[in-house]
């Protein structure tokens, strides 16, 4: 690919660098042509002002003889082809040939077409480029033929010779052939060295061509095509070195990018499919913990409808029985036996109603009114009313409410409940004394408000710990019915709310409930040791 990409782009661009040296070569060697040219008229008409002068005063003297020994003198020079000086009507009167002397030229004579310009029967002013043309011989060289005419000066009709008329204005014509043999060879010379400097103008440019390509643009995306090759191999430390600050570099620096990420994703993948089976355990544990909260809640729903139809039966033969033992025990002649036996059967009916209502309670559904409240006003106000209780005596409620807590839409009186039936059960879990400790803060893990409930209690032990809220439970053999965390457990679920609890044995219980403040959406499970939500 690198071979093929350099000579690809240096046989293209020394295509157009040879059409561009060629029109500039073609356009130079014309150009000098040119001025070879004008360099040889201007040569050959100095050469003929030259001869005409200094045979000017031969003719004044009428020296026949001496002017036609220059003419042939003149011959004898290598470059001169021919030399004559024609006279009136065309006739030849002294040339380096005297075998033409006294021959007459017609007017269409390549000699006299220079004198005949337009028709005209003299030569008047005609430049020099009128007065001379140029022509090949057989063999190919190449000669000037060049025609000066000769003018009637004033001195000419004063001569010794008397030969011209003042009225006459030319005279005579000088034409002369040069040869161009060795200007053409200087030309063709020229041309060489402007076609050999070119070509290797064209092959030092090509191979610098070459060797740039190669080295700044080849080698480069020959590295990368390496690179790229290894990568799909499956090579992910493949990395391209050597970055240049070009668009080249800057394709490699994306390269090694993509690269970079392909490997962090495979690392990802390696450690998810190293921790694949620790996710699907937990996420079977999980689906387990809300498979039992839904059996919980359906199995609470089934024990609603069944306890509300029990509790209503029950309540109506107990209220008689109790509306009657109580007018009963008040008669005044009663046995005192007897009237102790109507106070017993008033206490015990009293506790079964006070069952009864539990469980009314319990079955019935209540949906919260909920309201702007603090969290804090509700826990204070609670601690107000069972602060007073006989079994928080030997208890040191430590309370500690956070700062700035945001308030909730709640409803005050079923918090309240909650709040009441936990903190009775911390004390009644501390018959000796101990420590209760209530903190409020903002989680900012969890977008919510934390309360905190922990006991110096009795604990609970770890059999137990996930049947506290179930209906019915409780640790307390003689002073409870079970129903208190279970309501409890509802009202926190209604409010959107988590409540996850620990405990030791003999060490005490930790309560850690939490109220969303993102809206009325189900906070989920932590996964602590008897967590509910």
């Amino acid at each position: 690919m690198r071979t093929r990409l350099a000579i690809r782009f240096t046989a293209i661009s020394s295509i157009i660098l040879l059409i561009v040296m060629s029109i500039s070569a073609v356009l130079h060697i014309d150009k000098v042509q040119k001025v070879f040219t004008e360099n040889a008229m201007q040569e050959a008409d100095v050469l003929s002002e030259m001869i005409l002068r200094d045979s000017h005063h031969l003719m004044l003297a009428d020296n026949n003889e001496q002017l036609q020994l220059m003419i042939e003198e003149i011959g004898r020079t290598p470059r001169v082809e021919r030399a004559r000086i024609l006279g009136k009507e065309g006739v030849v009167s002294f040339s380096m040939n005297k075998h033409e002397i006294g021959t007459v030229l017609s007017e269409t004579d390549e000699s006299c077409s220079f004198c005949h310009l337009e028709g005209s029967r003299a030569l008047v002013d005609v430049p020099v480029e009128k007065r001379t043309r140029i022509f090949s011989d057989d063999e190919g060289t190449q000669y000037l033929s060049i025609t000066r005419g000769i003018f009637n000066e004033p001195s000419c009709s004063t001569a010794e010779c008397h030969a011209h008329s003042p009225e006459e204005k030319k005279i005579g014509v000088l034409d002369m052939v040069i040869s161009q043999g060795g200007m053409a060879d200087l030309a063709h010379a020229h041309h060489t060295d402007v076609i050999v400097s070119t070509t290797v103008m064209m092959i030092v440019i090509s191979l610098c061509y070459y060797v740039l390509t190669r080295k700044y643009i080849c080698d480069p995306i020959q590295g990368l095509l390496e690179q790229t090759h290894s990568l799909s191999a499956g090579d992910l430390s493949a990395r391209v070195k050597n970055l240049a600050k070009d668009e080249v570099g800057e394709l490699g620096r994306s390269f090694n990018t993509m690269a970079d990420n392909l490997a962090q994703a495979q690392i990802e993948l390696q450690d998810w499919g190293n921790t694949l089976e620790q996710k699907v355990e937990k996420r079977t544990a999980e689906i387990t913990d809300m498979q039992s909260q839904l059996l919980r809640s359906a199995k609470l729903a089934s024990m609603g409808e069944l306890v509300a139809g029990v509790a209503h039966e029950i309540n109506n033969p107990l209220t008689g029985i109790l509306m009657f033992a109580s007018l009963s025990s008040k008669t005044p002649d009663l046995p005192q036996q007897v009237r102790d036996n109507l106070d017993l059967i008033v206490s015990e009916t009293g506790r079964c109603a006070k069952i009864v209502r539990g469980l009314l309670e319990f079955a019935r559904e209540s949906f919260p009114e909920k309201k702007p409240d603090s969290i804090n006003r509700i826990i204070e106000h609670t601690l107000d009313l069972v602060s007073h209780q006989t079994i928080f005596q030997d208890v040191e409620v430590c309370y500690q409410a956070g700062e700035e807590l945001p308030s909730l839409e709640v409803d005050a009186d079923q918090l309240q409940q909650v709040f009441f039936n936990m903190f009775i059960n911390a004390g009644q879990a501390m018959p000796s004394g101990g420590i209760l400790k209530i903190e409020t803060e903002f989680s900012e893990k969890e977008k919510a408000v934390k309360i905190l409930i922990e006991d110096s209690g009795t604990g609970i032990s770890q059999e137990n710990i996930d049947k506290i809220f179930d209906p019915f439970f409780s640790t307390k053999a003689q002073k409870g019915f079970g129903l208190g965390l279970s309501v409890s457990y509802g009202i926190i679920e209604n409010h959107g709310g988590r409540v996850d609890v620990q405990s030791r044995e003999g060490e005490g219980t930790r309560f850690e409930i939490y109220f969303s403040t993102e809206g009325d959406g189900l906070l989920q499970s932590s996964g602590e040791n008897g967590s509910l939500a």
